[in-house]
């Protein structure tokens, strides 16, 4: 069994709507790849019948992993979100002591992590470092390039 993910409800959404587009459209696509492929002729050296096949069986994964997001899931309100700690779905402002720099970062599920976007996985080693502190705590978290040291300057909702 998976361990419950919290997502807000436009990652929940955005989650169901590629698992539909999967189950519809993409096994269309594939069966009709499989298909193209078998009117070859022999499968047994058959390279394109071995590539959709293969496809098939990433997309059946994808699908099946979708799956168990979805019925783990855990929607959050973020107005019932306590801002005394670090939590999901809260955004942080931290200080980069070493370099001096201030970041903002949303800690949010794994399926929902964008860097570029700011959002960053409660499992990533910077996102499990901050859960559970507060305003004011610094923490030392291991990446791979050395240890940074972070002081949490806010929480907030964004």
């Amino acid at each position: 069994m998976s361990k419950v993910q919290y997502l807000t409800q436009e990652g929940y959404d955005k989650l169901e709507a590629e698992l539909r587009d999967l189950k519809t459209r993409g096994r269309k696509e594939i069966a009709e790849d499989i298909a193209e492929a078998r009117a070859k002729g022999d499968l047994s050296e058959n390279a394109e019948y071995d590539a959709a096949k293969e496809a098939q069986g990433h997309l059946e994964d994808r699908i099946t992993k979708l799956e168990d997001a979805l019925a783990n899931a855990r929607v959050l309100d973020k107005k019932d979100l306590d801002l005394s700690k670090v939590r999901v779905l809260t955004t942080v402002t931290i200080l980069n002591k070493k370099m001096g720099k201030e970041m903002k970062y949303t800690l949010v599920s794994p399926n929902e992590a964008d860097f570029k976007a700011g959002k960053i996985s409660v499992e990533s080693p910077i996102g499990q470092a901050l859960m559970g502190q507060e305003i004011g705590d610094t923490v030392e978290v291991e990446v791979p390039a050395g240890t940074l040291e972070l002081e949490v300057k806010n929480i907030e909702i964004d």
